[in-house]
């Protein structure tokens, strides 16, 4: 079953002494006791300023489905200790969430730390069955949209990112939830062709260094002939590139005997067979003597039959310095063989590319990235808060504000006093230009109560609040810190609860 995919794991998705305190709650009578869990982060990732929220959709498709089957039960049965109350698993029977309420903030919303993302309420034992599970879908989501949208900062509004992390991926759940949020937080396409089924994620890829090192001559290309794309007769493929590397390794001053011919010929059959779509992987045996002359000899055997590459692609070595020797070798060849195309050929790097080297090759590269993710966030318990983006006349937002469920949030123009999170018993009067509320509710008595957005639309609206950003703020080396306040309400109430734990 696969996360945000329809389906998900569960009741039993959750951590073993979440039923240990649910057996407490129903034991004490408190069961029933009407709860509220607030979920947010203390730090944003990355050692950034700001994070996406996602996975709401995937939350709410857990709890549509959220009941115990007998087979739960039995198994709960054998691991909770013995002393347990056979009543309790009884009560189980009927619990699921159609008592629970969830508010949040739209999926690829900006979020901050100690901002609520969401907030569920419901009864004391079914909220706290919820929340390792909750948190689970909501933080492995946010982390890779946070990564993505990162990285689609560092890499501009023009250069295409690929998700190629499968193979790395925290078992296929982690991969497909990988790419599908990959894609919300920026990239443009993924290599996961189960992703691109379910989300409708476009799907791209190249070869692996295990075709071409597959191959041995072009005595193993069959077939061999290629029809131009304007028609007429078939040409002997192999013969019209093995003329090309003959002219090509000449102008880079590349020895001919030491061009792979193995590579040679891997190249030469996935362009017979895919003559639109045909890219070289460079880097099987050396970039600069075979890689390199053996894809320019194929492209311009293409090109003379009406065809053009679609790009090459790097995955190993100095990739910035090798993609601009590989892009002057393009140009090279373009001027040379008056083919004004080629010198535009894309490049894709790919193999544990970070945001310090992609701020090298960003200038050069069409960017692909093996994402890997990491955990992040942290649970929370307590009263509900209202939660409010407050602008200036900028147009960007400049503080968030909590305030107790039952306030009514402040007036664009109107005065407000607050209290800032983090500085003490400082006080501040702000005069918001713009007041937008943060959550909304998805979720009512089990029941979702309002049309959730596609993946293209929840891609589009991160895209969007991530520009509303404050420039200051979405740094990501050293950003500035990003403003949270509450009222004096909650101000109040927050020193009533720390001076009673004392």
């Amino acid at each position: 079953m696969w996360a945000g995919g329809g389906a998900v794991g569960g009741p039993l998705l959750t951590d073993l002494y979440q039923f240990s305190m649910a057996g407490a709650y129903w034991r004490a009578g408190r069961h029933r006791e009407p709860a509220e869990f607030e979920l947010f982060f203390r730090r944003c990732p990355f050692q950034g300023g700001f994070a996406l929220a996602a996975g709401l959709d995937a939350c709410l498709a857990f709890l549509r489905a959220f009941r115990f089957s007998p087979a739960d039960i039995e198994y709960l049965e054998s691991v909770l200790p013995v002393t347990t109350e056979k009543a309790f698993f009884d009560y189980l029977r009927t619990v699921d969430a159609s008592e629970v309420s969830i508010s949040s903030v739209p999926e690829g919303s900006v979020v901050f730390s100690r901002v609520p993302i969401f907030q569920v309420k419901g009864p004391l034992l079914v909220v706290q069955l919820l929340e390792t599970t909750l948190l689970c879908l909501v933080n492995y989501a946010s982390l890779v949209a946070t990564n993505a949208a990162r990285f689609r900062l560092k890499a501009g509004p023009d250069k295409k990112l690929m998700e190629m992390g499968l193979r790395r991926a925290q078992g296929p759940d982690g991969g497909l939830s990988a790419s599908k949020y990959s894609y919300v937080g920026g990239f443009d396409f993924t290599s996961n062709v189960l992703a691109g089924q379910l989300y409708g994620i476009p799907v791209r890829g190249t070869v692996a260094h295990s075709y071409v090192s597959s191959f041995t001559s072009l005595a193993e290309v069959n077939p061999r002939v290629l029809r131009p794309l304007s028609g007429g007769e078939p040409v002997d493929f192999p013969a019209l590139v093995e003329a090309w590397l003959s002219k090509v390794c000449q102008l880079l001053r590349v020895p001919l005997a030491r061009v792979n011919r193995g590579e040679q010929a891997a190249f030469v059959s996935y362009a017979i067979t895919f003559p639109h779509n045909f890219q070289g992987l460079l880097d099987t045996y050396c970039v600069l003597r075979s890689g390199l002359p053996n894809f320019c000899a194929v492209a311009l055997a293409l090109n003379e039959l009406g065809y053009r590459a679609i790009g090459v692609r790097l995955d190993s070595g100095d990739l910035a310095r090798q993609s601009v020797e590989i892009r002057q070798a393009f140009r090279t060849c373009s001027t040379h063989f008056q083919v004004p195309w080629f010198e535009r050929v894309p490049i894709a790097v790919s193999n544990d590319v970070s945001e310090s080297s992609l701020e090298e090759l960003a200038q050069e590269v069409k960017m692909a990235s093996a994402f890997v993710g990491r955990r992040g966030g942290g649970p929370c318990s307590s009263r509900a808060f209202a939660a409010a983006h407050l602008g200036k006349g900028t147009g960007f937002p400049c503080m968030d504000l909590m305030s107790l469920e039952d306030e009514l949030p402040p007036r664009a123009g109107e005065e407000a006093e607050v209290r800032l999170l983090g500085r003490g018993k400082e006080s501040r009067k702000v005069t918001p230009a713009a007041v937008e509320i943060l959550h909304r509710l998805y979720l009512r008595d089990g029941q979702v109560c309002q049309a959730l957005p596609s993946l293209e639309e929840i891609k589009k609206h991160a895209q969007a609040s991530v520009r509303k950003l404050n420039p200051a703020h979405k740094r990501l080396q050293d950003p500035e810190a990003y403003q949270v306040a509450v009222t004096q309400k909650l101000h109040a109430l927050l020193t009533d609860l720390q001076r009673d734990g004392q």
